[in-house]
């Protein structure tokens, strides 16, 4: 069995780099941190999936290949920035970034979302301004684990509970804002 992955503990964000653009971090999330199971998210959620398009429609989102691998294409109307070590590596749609300068460059002055995997979080946490869980009320084998950002230091600014369904279990929404960010 090979063994999880966890995104580092790292300062998940305490130092505050940019205050001119939303940085949103966007991940649906286990109790337990799992957020990757087989290279894909463990649920298909169709409220969860909605709410994802919505937070992400017209912006850049900046990711690693294995999340881009694991998208069913390119999202429309969406740019894909795609942070990956392999300097050969290049996809159809995608702008490749060997950096987080580089990805963040990419994505210049606007809005734009992180989406995973939990080492993508874990490099360019230090930029990210809110984060949107989608917390699922469930613990799942996995091989990504991501630690919960609330546990940083940052700070519940709502959350919405959302009944289990047949085919999915419980979950919250939850959005969390830096400490002494104003919305």
């Amino acid at each position: 069995m090979a063994r999880p992955r966890c995104a580092p503990a790292a300062r998940w964000g305490t130092l505050r780099v940019s205050a001119e653009r939303e940085v949103l971090f966007i991940v649906a999330r286990a109790d337990n941190g799992c957020i990757a199971r087989d290279g894909q998210v463990p649920w298909a959620i169709p409220e969860d999936l909605r709410r994802f398009k919505r937070l992400t429609l017209g912006k850049p989102m900046i990711m690693g290949r294995k999340t881009f691998d694991s998208l069913p294409g390119l999202l429309p109307d969406r740019r894909h920035i795609v942070l990956t070590r392999d300097p050969d590596w290049q996809a159809d749609g995608a702008e490749v970034a060997h950096s987080a300068e580089d990805a963040i460059a990419l994505a210049g002055a606007s809005d734009f979302s992180v989406i995973g995997g939990a080492q993508v979080f874990a490099l360019l946490a230090d930029h990210a301004t809110r984060w949107e869980v989608t917390a699922v009320h469930e613990s799942v084998e996995g091989e990504v684990f991501l630690p919960d950002p609330a546990h940083a230091g940052w700070i519940e600014e709502g959350r919405e509970a959302r009944p289990a369904g047949v085919k999915w279990p419980a979950f919250d929404f939850v959005t969390l804002r830096r400490p002494g960010d104003s919305a």
